[in-house]
């Protein structure tokens, strides 16, 4: 990932809501950042495929998901939360999830809300801007989405991924659903995400990373 010189601290002003968006879990409860995280990822869409909309006007809208997926999943909001240093900044005393991917991706989309709560729309699109950017470019072999991946994988063999929602639970500003995703003859995997598209991936990718494996 391109480095970036702009620090984090040039977003982060004193109002505390930039500490609810780091403040983690305790004893059980919900988490500060849980509603920001939720407003911060309907931000960071809005942003991002403006951004995909005017950086690429002469692609399908089949390019732009795959880009958005890309753009938006789990991996890549934690890269960038370890990039700006939203490790340290977390309020925790388990020092573990300062390194867990989930921990980090929902954090730096809580940031975002942080951001575009205190300073606006505009403030939140630059932060959007400064650190996305540099992955726009990446070609369409990396930007191809797991499921796609996995469907074209499976597909070469005369077979189709089977996808299982087995559990939802979590309250519904917040839900984790549990999905399995199988190949006849090949494997299963099954993966958590906030969302059914979320834990769909991640079960793809992780029988990919499996099949690939073997």
């Amino acid at each position: 990932m391109t480095s970036v010189s702009l620090p984090v601290d040039a977003f982060i002003t004193d109002n505390p809501i930039y500490k609810r968006a780091f403040t983690l879990a305790n004893h059980g409860k919900s988490a500060p950042y849980e509603h920001l995280e939720f407003l911060g990822d309907r931000v960071l869409g809005l942003i991002l495929a403006d951004m995909l909309y005017h950086h690429f006007p002469h692609e399908t809208e089949g390019d732009w998901a795959m880009r958005f997926t890309l753009l938006a999943q789990e991996i890549t909001l934690a890269e960038i939360a370890k990039q700006i240093g939203l490790p340290k900044r977390l309020i925790t005393s388990d020092n573990t999830l300062r390194q867990n991917n989930s921990v980090l991706s929902d954090v730096c989309e809580a940031l975002i809300a942080a951001i575009y709560l205190d300073q606006g729309i505009e403030k939140a699109r630059y932060f959007v801007r400064t650190w996305w950017t540099p992955l726009l470019n990446r070609s369409h072999e990396t930007i191809k989405d797991s499921k796609s991946a996995l469907q074209e994988w499976a597909q070469k063999r005369q077979k189709m991924p089977q996808y299982t929602t087995l559990e939802r639970k979590g309250p519904d500003h917040a839900p984790q659903f549990t999905v399995e995703v199988k190949i006849n003859g090949f494997g299963e995997t099954q993966a958590v995400g906030h969302s059914k598209k979320d834990a769909e991936q991640k079960a793809a990718k992780q029988l990919l990373d499996k099949l690939s494996e073997e």
